[in-house]
């Protein structure tokens, strides 16, 4: 039966999904101040683990059973393991470029993700390659000074863009199959763990820089992870899925202004009509969407 969308009543779900979209934008300015005292992998792995122990209390609240959870293992794991590597680009990535930049990159996932769904054998409209000519040629204007030249980072989060793709479809392979709270809680817990083998092996890091990171960490894992993926799983179940990924993908904008509220992150002119292209074709490759997919979990 055909999912039926009440206007009055979905507009509460829509709401919630503006926020879920504020907070991973202003969670850009959470991974930018993390790393002040942490490299990218033992930020991702502390944060990745507060945000699957949030979970925990809402499996056991729901009264999850063991064979639930055992049925999310190995697509938890996959989609952990695909996640630690789009994580941990993105996160490189901010060294180098500010974070307003990078949520406006990162949400180039929106625009991959229906192309990318042809490899499964899903038609691809054309508004989606319109979308996406668009987002490419922001991009180039948001990212490029000369020709040829393209920030570090820019291209770390370029990279991290097509992992997210991957990731989400991932996700839609097994998100109907098993529970989706376990679903994420495995693959929180996986992608910590890979992380956690990254920074041991690369960084070193000591209980103080931890204790000196605490407050990006709570917010990147509790906030960005637990709260905005309970925000968003149930939004996402009332709320009509073009407007849910039209809405999903604010969150460039709100890392923007985040980034020039708490870091004074500037972008030029040049930089603004390239983020204005993006969002542009994001909004021409999501608006007349009836597809089931929404942009998924990502953080």
């Amino acid at each position: 039966m055909e999912r039926t969308y009440n206007a009055p009543g979905a507009a509460r779900y829509e709401a919630l999904l503006f926020i879920t979209a504020a907070i991973w934008g202003t969670g850009f300015v959470a991974q930018r101040l993390g790393m002040l005292d942490l490299g990218p992998f033992s930020y991702n792995a502390a944060r990745f683990l507060v945000g699957s122990l949030a979970l925990v209390p809402l499996l056991v609240a729901r009264k999850a059973s063991l064979s639930t959870v055992r049925a999310a293992l190995v697509p938890g794991t996959a989609a952990g393991a695909v996640l630690a590597v789009a994580a941990g680009f993105q996160q490189s990535g901010l060294q180098y470029t500010s974070a307003g930049k990078a949520g406006f990159i990162t949400g180039l996932y929106v625009v991959l993700v229906p192309i990318a769904a042809m490899v499964f054998g899903r038609r691809t409209p054309v508004r989606a390659w319109i979308g996406a000519a668009c987002a490419l040629a922001g991009l180039y204007v948001l990212s490029f000074s000369a020709p040829a030249s393209i920030n570090r980072g820019d291209a770390l989060v370029l990279a991290s863009a097509f992992f997210w793709t991957a990731h989400i479809l991932v996700l839609d392979r097994w998100a109907a199959k098993v529970d989706p709270l376990a679903l994420a809680c495995v693959q929180f817990a996986v992608c910590s763990a890979i992380c956690w083998g990254g920074a041991f092996a690369t960084e070193a890091p000591s209980i103080a820089d931890f204790r000196a990171a605490a407050l990006p960490i709570a917010y990147g894992g509790l906030f960005s992870i637990g709260i905005a993926y309970t925000l968003q799983a149930v939004a996402q179940s009332k709320a009509h899925p073009a407007r849910a990924s039209i809405i999903m993908s604010l969150e460039s904008p709100f890392a923007a202004f985040a980034g020039f509220l708490f870091l004074g992150e500037r972008l030029g002119a040049r930089e603004l009509i390239g983020c204005a292209v993006m969002l542009g074709g994001t909004f021409i490759a999501q608006w007349p969407s009836k597809a089931r997919e929404a942009p998924g979990d990502r953080r």
